[in-house]
């Protein structure tokens, strides 16, 4: 049986007498794009920290691609990347000069070096800004300068922490292409984000962390359907929320929608689940 791309059981952290992770269970296949999702402090980097053996785990085990973080720390290291929320690149260097610096770093020889540098230019679009120095780069060309860092060997695992955090919107959508064609290559993805529009287009799977363990797990359309079928709401000529109940997504259910708002004012509307709906369902409710 193939090995899934990460394994954890019962994984605990602690920060004094913050207790960040309480057990957290949680498995990736290979080749899915994972989105783990949570509030500030709710422990995603602190995940992500632990699986790229950055931070020991107070208790628990977890493995990545089939080796365990704790005991083989330098073997998961082989098969992994990391891209942080801040871009580890040197803005005092071209985007070929810092390719051409990790290529190095890591044991390639120069020919192999420069092979791999322009290979990682093309791959990632960088080609045209090659020779520029990395300060004049756009957000959303560092990002694509710090992926193809990530790549200077192919990992199974990319692990992405916020990825386009300070994006526009537009930087954002050329690196979730990039994100997706990665996937399809066979990288497994493993990010964490606050932006729920992003874990929505992205994922194969979506995880949501709450009180130190997974609140919920599935698919986007899974976890919407947690929520409810469809919410009847109605707006004032202005735009402005007059008022909002869930249904049922039935005739019979838009009515009694419809009674309980007790209006005859206003424009109405339906609304499916977001993923916003479902973050704030699970993340509102206390720990058990």
């Amino acid at each position: 049986m193939t090995a899934r791309a990460i394994q954890i059981r019962g994984l605990t952290k602690a920060f004094g007498s913050n207790r960040v992770l309480d057990g957290l269970d949680l498995d990736v296949e290979r080749g899915e794009i994972f989105a783990l999702l949570g509030a500030n402090g709710a422990g995603k980097t602190t995940t992500i920290s632990i699986l790229t053996t950055l931070l020991p785990a107070d208790d628990g085990v977890a493995q990545v691609a089939g080796i365990d973080v704790t005991s083989q720390p330098e073997e998961v290291r082989r098969r992994i990347s990391l891209t942080g929320q801040s871009a580890a690149v040197d803005e005092s260097l071209t985007g070929t000069e810092n390719l051409m610096m990790f290529a190095r770093l890591a044991g390639l020889k120069t020919r192999a070096a420069r092979e791999r540098t322009a290979e990682l230019l093309e791959r990632f679009d960088i080609t045209g800004a090659a020779n520029r120095l990395v300060r004049t780069y756009s957000g959303g060309m560092r990002r694509r300068l710090d992926l193809a860092l990530s790549f200077v060997h192919s990992p199974e695992v990319l692990f992405l922490d916020e990825p386009t955090t300070g994006l526009d919107t537009r930087s954002r959508r050329e690196l979730w292409h990039v994100i997706g064609e990665l996937a399809h290559a066979g990288t497994t993805v493993f990010l964490t984000t606050q932006y729920l529009e992003e874990a929505d287009q992205l994922a194969d799977r979506i995880a949501v962390l709450h009180a130190g363990r997974v609140a919920a797990l599935g698919t986007a359309a899974q976890l919407k359907a947690r929520v409810g079928t469809e919410t009847l709401e109605v707006h004032a000529d202005d735009g402005a929320l007059l008022g909002c109940v869930p249904t049922d997504g039935t005739v019979a259910g838009l009515r009694r929608a419809l009674d309980e708002l007790d209006t005859h004012e206003g424009l109405v509307a339906l609304r499916r689940p977001s993923l916003d709906d479902v973050f704030l369902t699970l993340t509102e409710k206390e720990p058990a």
